[in-house]
Formats: structure tokens, sequence, C-alpha cells
């Protein structure tokens, strides 16, 4: 798998025009595809900011496993949003979800007293709730991150249709889908980045808060560098 931390150092030892001719052609093409719908909406770029993976070089994920996450996700940004320790626990079962977390969210769950900032922090998942079915073809589109996502239409959604309907429903769509996803995110959280260090907004509206947790749930699924959703990196 291509590393982008390792494509950065190089860009900055070498001739960017060096760097970008040993791009694959597809990951090159989605880079500019990227660069064009950014520069159109009036958000900076970077030209030596690197590729991202291939789909040779990408993670397929199994369809279960993304509608797993998507269920543990919307439990624990239940929890967050409304701290009801209980409610959480009736999820759990009703969605029969007690396999699906990771050890951080398992402690979240099993803490009837998380600190607000847990809190605060888990609820932020209905974005990567939105994320994962938009992967599974049941939300329509990804919209622009400069807003938060319907969070009423969301638990709607996954409460008609229960973990085996989510299951029968779900279709991954195809990896090229998911990578130019995955790019765009990319290169929308580098501004909303740079922004911040320069002591700025976020530019031409963007929700850093949405931009960051789309980015993430985005590098899950494609599986970069083979991290674990704990332990999921967003580099930029």
């Amino acid at each position: 798998m291509m590393k982008r931390i390792f494509s950065v150092v190089l860009a900055l030892i070498l001739p960017v025009q060096s760097a970008v001719s040993q791009a694959p052609d597809e990951a090159q093409a989605r880079k500019a595809r990227s660069i064009a719908q950014l520069q159109s909406e009036g958000v900076p770029t970077i030209d030596h900011l690197p590729t991202i993976e291939t789909e040779s070089d990408s993670t397929r994920r199994d369809t279960k496993a993304v509608a797993q996450r998507a269920i543990a996700l919307i439990i624990v940004a239940v929890k967050g949003e409304t701290g009801d320790h209980a409610m959480g626990q009736t999820l759990i079962r009703q969605f029969d979800a007690a396999r699906f977390f990771t050890p951080k969210e398992r402690a979240f769950m099993d803490d009837p007293n998380p600190s607000e900032q847990d809190r605060v922090n888990f609820a932020w998942r209905y974005e990567g709730v939105h994320v994962l079915l938009w992967a599974l073809g049941i939300a329509p589109e990804l919209e622009r991150p400069d807003h938060i996502c319907d969070v009423p239409s969301i638990a709607n959604t996954l409460r008609e249709l229960g973990t085996h309907g989510l299951m029968r429903r779900a279709k991954l769509r195809p990896q090229k889908e998911l990578l130019d996803a995955a790019d765009l995110i990319y290169r929308y959280d580098w501004a909303a980045v740079n922004a911040r260090l320069k002591g700025e907004e976020p530019p031409a509206g963007l929700d850093k808060g949405v931009v960051y947790e789309r980015h993430y749930a985005l590098n899950w699924l494609i599986g970069y560098l083979d991290q674990d959703w704990d332990d999921i990196s967003t580099d930029t």
C-alpha cells in the first residue's frame, strides 16, 4: 500500500515533477479531478500533496463489516448525544450489536458516566454513519462537507431497517467511488487544517468537524495504512 507520509517526504526532497511522474495514471487522474473540483469551489489546493492508494493497493472492505461498523457508530453517537446509558444498552440489544464495537467504543458504552469530552467526540460519529450508509448504497450521495448530516433521517433509516434489513439492502459501492471520495476529502482536510494552522476559518464555508469525520471514515473504508478503526490517522 502506498504510504502517504513517505510520499510527503519524497515530495520535499525530490523535484515535484519527478515525484508526480511516478504516480500511477489512475491515482494521478483522481488527484487531478479532486483538485479541479476544489478549485471550482474556491478551496485552496497544493500540487505536491501526494496521490492516494490505487484500486489494487487499497483494501476492499466486506459489506457485512461496513454495515456492522455503521450500526456501532450510530449507537455510540446516540449515547454521546443523549448521555443516556440505559438507552445505549437497549440499542445494543435491539440491533444485536454487542460484537460490533471497538475496544474504545466498548469502554464508552460500558461507562454509565462518560466524560463530557468523550460524549462530544462520540456524538460526532453520526458523520461516519452517513459516510458508511453512502458507501453501502443506502444514502444516495455525499454532499459537500459544509454542514452536518441529517441525523433524524439517518436514525429513522437504521431504525426501520434494523441489522438484518441493513445487511439485506447493503451493496458496497465500487472501489473507484470510495477512492474518489477519499481523495477528495483528503484534499478538503488539507485546506481545513492549513487554515487552522494560519489562525483562519475553514475556506469556502467548510465545516472542519464534518471534514475530519468523513476523512476518518473514508480512510478506514479504503484501508489506509491497514489501521484499525480506533487508530485511524487523517494525515494531510
